[in-house]
């Protein structure tokens, strides 16, 4: 998780008092000396939770939390592997991006099964967002966020699929797409072209997904793996197309840049962290409140005006208006093929790293 935390703060909009008495947890408990530490990424997205998660929690429950920094999600989970060996609890909750949250459950004893008896508002989320392994549940999802396809309206008419990037005679030299090979285009190629994340299942599948996305090559006046480098090819129209943040394509829109985020019909890339309890701590209870409170879709929605993140379930079970969702979030969704990127990590970077090289 990168750019989705740098947001800017005008959308840190009035009413964190406000969601707190609104909070369908009711009541604050008397008064305990609970406490629970929970990791999150730093900056404003930390800020965030800090001004007015934790205290709604808090106010709610009685459970005090402790802030914890993490980096992102690969970094900290060397982190929790390391203090985990000597014993340590960093974080009773840490965030973990969904290719992490893998990695980590097959570490034995690294992650500890979550009491889904004690959080009712999961059934709340989408299925997907639930991460189930042989011991049990060891992720709910926190929050997501989605890598669409970007436009200048001023420059060329809004495409309705992801496939008309492909055609030369209207972007030759002129869109910018995202260099890493996990970054989110190999998946807009399955769905748009192939059978989705199935299509990863074999080698011959990952090939036809890397030679399609190589036919691209020609309509590519930018490979970018920073987002700064996206941001400036928009603005200096270096680029009129392409993919990007779809809620900093917006910041970027309403400082009066001509971009628009759209939704295609095949969808754009989501991507989403989870919550999950280190297999040493011993506040499975506390953890158990919060991720239930995380649930709760005025906790959802309050994530989604304080810190820009899109919900996990339908904009109705929130009070997103139409134009907050829509500035977070929208349908349909792409979902990345996180078990390929993991389990054939080597053969898919080695083979899409060739196809970048070769002119």
């Amino acid at each position: 998780m990168t750019s989705k935390l740098i947001v800017n703060r005008r959308r840190l909009l009035q009413g964190g008092a406000a969601f707190a008495a609104a909070s369908t947890l009711g009541a604050p408990l008397i008064a305990q000396s609970r406490s629970l530490k929970i990791g999150s990424y730093g900056g404003y997205f930390e800020d965030s939770f800090k001004n007015f998660v934790y205290p709604a929690f808090t106010e709610a429950t009685g459970i005090a939390v402790e802030s914890v920094t993490q980096p992102n999600s690969a970094d900290w989970l060397l982190t929790m592997q390391q203090a985990a060996q000597a014993g340590n609890v960093p974080a009773d909750l840490s965030l973990y991006a969904r290719d992490t949250l893998i990695k980590a459950s097959r570490m034995e004893g690294l992650l500890k099964p979550l009491d889904m008896g004690m959080i009712p508002n999961a059934g709340l989320l989408d299925p997907y967002f639930v991460f189930d392994d042989q011991p049990g549940t060891l992720g709910v999802g926190a929050m997501s966020w989605f890598t669409s396809m970007v436009v200048n309206p001023d420059e060329l008419e809004t495409p309705a699929s992801w496939a008309d990037l492909w055609d030369t005679s209207r972007f030759e030299q002129s869109l910018g797409l995202a260099k890493r090979y996990n970054a989110g285009l190999m998946d807009i190629v399955a769905a748009t072209f192939f059978d989705g994340v199935s299509t990863f299942d074999t080698d011959d599948g990952i090939v036809a997904i890397i030679a399609k996305a190589a036919e691209l090559k020609p309509n590519a006046a930018l490979w970018w793996s920073a987002e700064s480098q996206m941001e400036q090819a928009m603005k200096n129209l270096d680029v009129v197309a392409g993919m990007y943040y779809h809620d900093v394509a917006g910041i970027m829109a309403s400082d009066g840049f001509p971009i628009a985020s759209i939704f295609p019909k095949e969808g754009n890339v989501q991507d989403y962290g989870s919550w999950c309890l280190s297999g040493l701590s011993e506040k499975s209870a506390e953890a158990a409140e919060f991720v239930n409170f995380s649930c709760e879709p005025a906790s959802q929605a309050l994530m989604s005006r304080m810190i820009g993140t899109a919900p996990l379930m339908e904009r109705e079970k929130t009070d997103l208006t139409e134009e907050e969702f829509a500035a977070v979030s929208g349908v349909p969704s792409i979902r990345p093929a996180y078990g390929a990127y993991l389990d054939k990590e080597t053969f898919i970077q080695e083979a899409w790293d060739k196809m970048l090289a070769e002119g």
